[in-house]
């Protein structure tokens, strides 16, 4: 019997359209906008002024904090500037620009295919070197992976996970990265066990995914400790605590980390991107995108430089369709409509989707019904009908009871209302200002 986890969920159309087409490189365009900030934590500090020279892999932009990641270029060229650009949220933040000029590397980066099985490194060298390489989490969550590997004090991991559920729809990155990279991966999940000094990781990959279940489970039989679990399909499935409870059945309480059920949960582009980094010495520099819907002429899945214009990618793929609605950052459950196809990628853009005016039309908003399928369906075991009113009307304190922070944005919710009252619109914004009042509150 397929492992799942056992509260909420929901089962979306997985429209995987875009699966069967391996990954592409997309060139590289004239001009890239690296963000300083494209990762959860202080945004880095940019090392480079306008005039200057780099190359591929230079340090651009350093680290500012335990919670913050180095940025490399992922071009060789001059910047041009250091502005203030509009990213997928919608403000405007700085970011360093750089008219291309070739494609010069830093000579310190091994770019053979040779693959590279033992280092010598022990585990703090592993984290450093990755911690060097600016990896955050690929999963679209872009947590420093460094930090991941360094639990605080009275915290032990004895498991770790790597994400391969990949369970947004439409999305097929991670899958295509597990059947042409599988070796890489299971190396870089070596690392991370030789990082966090665990003797056990579990790759966890859901059953709608059967070719790369196959090429891993038969590659792992060559890498001691490392098992594939396949996984039933059900969203939000790739979610931390999710996976932690349907591989291992620990249940991460309200409010804790995964470490603190001693587990560390990692994505599998960024396994891939630590094998590079440990053994080739190459930064997070480019990752792989999806770009799919149902209109699109080629949906296609491309290895992107960090700093490209989304609209490189939508003219790869055949440009954007007439009866286009909304460009999503990401898949349609958790990503973002986007205002302009100028902003670049990141190192969280896991996919970008178009869906057509029809699919991405909004239906009139009912009074609640009280049907409780919200309810049914959240894997946090929350109430979402009732946090929506609480917000509007400012409660904050009642929402903190109501556990608004342990929402992890999955957006089942909205998606199983039949009064499509927009649920995570709300509850988001109510997470974000508890949030906001517990960390004031910690300050004092």
């Amino acid at each position: 019997m397929l492992k799942t986890f056992k509260i909420g969920g929901v089962h979306p159309a997985e429209n995987k359209i875009s699966a069967g087409k391996p990954i592409k490189d997309l060139p590289i365009p004239n001009e890239v906008k690296i963000m300083v900030s494209q990762h959860i934590g202080a945004p880095s500090k940019a090392l480079v002024k306008k005039g200057d020279e780099v190359k591929v892999g230079q340090l651009i932009a350093q680290s500012a904090g335990f919670v913050s990641t180095n940025i490399h270029s992922p071009v060789s060229g001059k910047v041009v500037k250091i502005d203030q650009i509009t990213d997928t949220s919608g403000f405007k933040k700085e970011a360093i620009i750089i008219e291309t000029n070739g494609d010069e590397w830093d000579e310190s980066i091994d770019r053979s295919d040779a693959l590279i099985h033992e280092t010598t490194l022990d585990g703090k060298a592993i984290v450093e070197k990755i911690s060097s390489a600016g990896i955050v989490g690929l999963g679209g969550a872009t947590f420093p992976t460094h930090v991941k590997l360094l639990p605080p004090p009275g915290a032990k991991a004895d498991v770790l996970i790597i994400n391969g559920v990949e369970c947004e729809p439409y999305l097929s990155a991670d899958h295509r990265l597990m059947l042409e990279k599988g070796d890489e991966i299971l190396i870089g999940t070596r690392l991370l066990m030789k990082a966090l000094n665990v003797d056990k990781a579990y790759i966890g990959i859901e059953n709608n995914k059967p070719d790369a279940i196959e090429n891993l489970t038969q590659k792992a039989l060559r890498h001691q400790g490392i098992s594939v679990v396949p996984l039933k399909v059900k969203y939000p499935q790739g979610g931390e605590k999710q996976l932690i409870k349907a591989i291992t059945g620990r249940e991460v309480p309200s409010g804790a980390l995964p470490i603190n059920v001693g587990a560390v949960v990692n994505n599998v582009g960024t396994a891939f991107a630590v094998y590079e980094a440990v053994m080739k010495n190459k930064p997070l520099i480019e990752r792989i995108v999806s770009v799919t819907g149902k209109t699109i002429k080629e949906p296609s899945n491309y290895r992107v430089r960090i700093g490209t214009p989304v609209n490189n990618l939508l003219e790869a793929a055949g440009g954007i369709p007439e009866n286009a609605g909304k460009i999503i950052s990401g898949g349609p459950m958790m990503g973002k409509a986007v205002t302009s196809t100028d902003i670049p990628v990141t190192k969280g853009t896991s996919g970008i989707l178009i869906m057509d005016e029809k699919e991405s039309h909004r239906k009139e908003i009912e009074n609640c019904i009280r049907c409780g399928r919200c309810v049914s369906a959240c894997p946090m075991g929350l109430e979402p009908f009732l946090m929506m009113p609480l917000v509007e009307n400012n409660d904050w304190e009642r929402c903190e009871k109501e556990m608004i922070t342990d929402c992890i944005e999955c957006g089942s919710c909205s998606f199983t209302c039949p009064a499509n009252r927009p649920l995570l619109d709300y509850i988001r914004f109510g997470k974000a200002s508890v949030t906001k009042i517990i960390r004031t509150r910690k300050e004092k």
